[in-house]
């Protein structure tokens, strides 16, 4: 499957030679945008795999709406471009964590093996959130129905064994996890 790209910059002839460039090299351009605003909704559409975007926009710039597209995962990862090669932007760019940073005019030779980078290296970050918060929350889980087995040790004077059945057959009967027992119980014995 191709990967979907969207381009959001104010100069309609900048966002045509990023289109053929990007076409060019297989990739689909599901969107296009011409300030940060329009680029929050586009993303919201297509949910791209990259947003290719522009620093420096009329209305809502750049780095503002890359920081609303990346607080709500709303596309693969962020590419910025400028027509500055500035330190300040730069460092502004790390912080809203960009995949990449490049300097208008474009070169050719440089922008398609940066966008693939770009995109594998959002494809592997986002791999490690949703591993990242499977985790977590089994951990969280965990530690639930261990005050869970607590609350129903005292309370029902049981063994640990019995209190983590108890759970296990709750949840089954329910068809619900034991987290959600748990908290459940918790929640009942506070």
């Amino acid at each position: 499957m191709k990967s979907q790209i969207v381009i959001v910059d104010d100069e309609p002839i900048t966002r045509m030679d990023i289109r053929d460039l990007l076409c060019e090299a297989g990739f689909d351009v599901v969107g296009e945008a011409s300030d940060g605003f329009e680029a929050i909704d586009v993303c919201r559409n297509y949910e791209p795999d990259l947003v290719i975007i522009d620093i420096k926009m009329p209305i809502l710039d750049g780095l503002k709406a890359s920081k609303i597209i990346k607080h709500d995962k709303l596309a693969g990862g962020i590419l910025l471009l400028s027509a500055f090669n500035d330190l300040d932007y730069i460092q502004q760019a790390k912080d809203v964590g960009a995949l990449g940073y490049l300097v208008k005019p474009l070169d050719e030779k440089s922008f398609i093996p940066t966008v693939e980078v770009a995109i594998a290296r959002g494809q592997e970050i986002n791999k490690l959130g949703n591993d990242y918060e499977k985790i977590s929350k089994k951990l969280e889980d965990r530690k639930v129905v261990d005050m869970a087995k607590g609350l129903l040790m005292k309370d029902k004077k049981i063994s640990e064994d019995e209190a983590y059945h108890m759970l296990r057959q709750l949840s089954m009967n329910r068809r619900c996890s034991m987290g959600e027992i748990a908290r459940t119980i918790v929640i009942m014995y506070e």
